[in-house]
């Protein structure tokens, strides 16, 4: 960004009435969507590798004689790729562009699916489970940024709320995938297909939608914005006529342009300094606040660890991961509604009511937890607190899934300024995955240590300090053009 609008900061954003920057008729509408839905596949990708292994743990156990810590680590191995991923993603779509780090990612995708389903030993299954983290990780930063920088301001949030259906639909397919596989086998370390256990082939089902992936990248073009960034004038101004017409091309290219450092400098992290106060610039302490405290409410406790959650209670593992299958629909409904409402009443009313919403559901799923009974081996007995437990968790899946799990991805695709974009995504990135390391790792011993009932005390917590923050920090970017962004 010039450094003459540095001063304006991010408050801007709320008394800002952009300019429609394109003529509507030109666009061409299907394109953008179609573009933007293979884009999204990577987030499909994000959600079954991440939803996958909740219906493996017993699996990985079995064949790697792992206990509580082993597990958790086992579990939680492609957080470490995902916060590198993430982190890398960012700068190196900076310098080889948006497209060309989906592409890879989808490369790594194809190879962990294999990798993991094919594991001999803890390490081995590790190693792969963090290539597929590095894939997680660029995808989940890559998908929504590149949708931001192709799609117009007035639906830009309808598109990218996409991603969120996509990463959901993903959770809810390898829910779907992981029930019938083990009901097939009886159970997920029985033996199903050449002599292979059911766990190894609930990895090898994504090598389908990954190869995919990989296929449908090569029809879509790179980002116009990262091409102005590179100096790239006429390859951006084809791409831009392609998305919105001719008559809006040259316009753009020069709006972007106008939107980058006046010395033309390429982007750097040193960006992310504001060279008047030499602090960090506040957006980027309102990127990882959003990153991270979409993590601290604990969502991924439930995607993870599902079926171990609701074996804890008292259900079989049948049952556990048909539990999963319910709530993976619940959270698709939730993303549609998102998707209808957030380019009308904007993204931070959806924040706020959210983290009420799963306020109230954590509080009231420890209060379940504590008022369960015990039998001698320490297993929780619920009772007639069961049903509460179940309904509040739901709620809570339903709460996030139409607040923070869309609208958090949305925000860092699109509230960075085109100069510090890749920078910006780079460190939130790296904050939201090294959360969800935390969270992911640390919730066995939880459970072992202060159970349920403390464990999601934690995570109610976590939600009523993200009230606070949202009310306090975050500013709306509705309607915003990404050259009109401050920083």
């Amino acid at each position: 960004m010039p450094d003459n609008n540095n001063n304006r900061g991010i408050c801007s954003l709320e008394n800002h009435h952009p300019t429609p920057s394109h003529d509507s008729e030109a666009e061409n509408r299907l394109f953008i969507v179609f573009i933007s839905i293979i884009a999204t596949i990577g987030g499909f990708l994000f959600g079954f590798d991440s939803g996958v292994i909740n219906g493996t743990v017993d699996g990985l156990q079995a064949a790697f004689n792992s206990e509580s810590i082993g597990t958790g680590f086992n579990v939680s191995s492609m957080l470490l790729g995902c916060a590198i991923g993430a982190f890398f993603a960012g700068r190196l779509a900076d310098w080889y562009g948006r497209r060309a780090v989906l592409r890879v990612a989808a490369v790594f995708f194809i190879v962990s699916a294999w990798g993991s389903g094919i594991a001999g030993s803890s390490l081995e299954f590790v190693i792969y489970r963090v290539l597929g983290g590095l894939a997680v990780g660029a995808a989940s930063v890559m998908a929504p940024a590149y949708i931001s920088e192709v799609a117009p301001a007035r639906y830009r949030g309808m598109l990218t709320t996409v991603q969120q259906i996509a990463i959901i639909s993903g959770l809810f397919i390898a829910f779907v995938s992981n029930y019938s596989l083990a009901a097939t086998a009886g159970a997920s370390t029985n033996a199903l297909w050449m002599g292979y256990e059911a766990w190894r082939w609930m990895f090898w089902i994504e090598l389908i939608p990954a190869l995919l992936f990989l296929l449908m990248l090569l029809f879509i073009p790179e980002s116009p914005r990262f091409l102005v960034v590179k100096g790239y004038r006429e390859r951006a101004s084809v791409v831009l006529t392609r998305l919105y017409g001719g008559g809006i091309a040259v316009r753009k290219v020069e709006e972007i342009e106008l939107s980058l450092a006046s010395d033309h400098h390429r982007p750097r992290f040193r960006d992310l300094i504001d060279k008047q106060s030499g602090k960090v610039r506040k957006i980027v302490w309102v990127g990882i606040g959003l990153a991270t405290f979409q993590q601290l409410v604990g969502i991924n406790v439930v995607f993870y660890y599902g079926a171990v959650l609701w074996q804890a209670v008292g259900f079989s593992e049948s049952d556990a991961l048909l539990i999963n299958v319910i709530s993976g629909g619940l959270s698709i409904a939730a993303c549609v509604i998102t998707l209808m409402v957030i380019d009308k009443i904007g993204r931070k009313p959806l924040l706020k009511w959210g983290s009420v919403g799963m306020f109230v559901t954590l509080s009231l799923m420890v209060v379940a937890f504590s008022n369960a009974g015990q039998d001698a081996s320490g297993r929780l007995i619920m009772g007639d607190w069961g049903p509460l437990a179940l309904i509040a968790a739901n709620a809570y899946v339903f709460f996030f899934n139409m607040s923070w799990g869309p609208v958090m991805w949305v925000m860092l695709g699109e509230m960075f300024p085109n100069q510090i974009r890749g920078s910006g995504l780079a460190v939130s990135g790296l904050a939201q995955w090294g959360s969800n390391f935390l969270i992911t790792m640390t919730f066995p011993m939880l459970l072992a240590g202060i159970g349920l009932a403390g464990a999601y005390g934690l995570y109610a917590l976590g939600a009523l300090l993200s009230i606070w923050f949202v009310v306090k920090m975050v500013h709306e970017t509705k309607g915003t053009e990404l050259e009109d962004m401050q920083g």
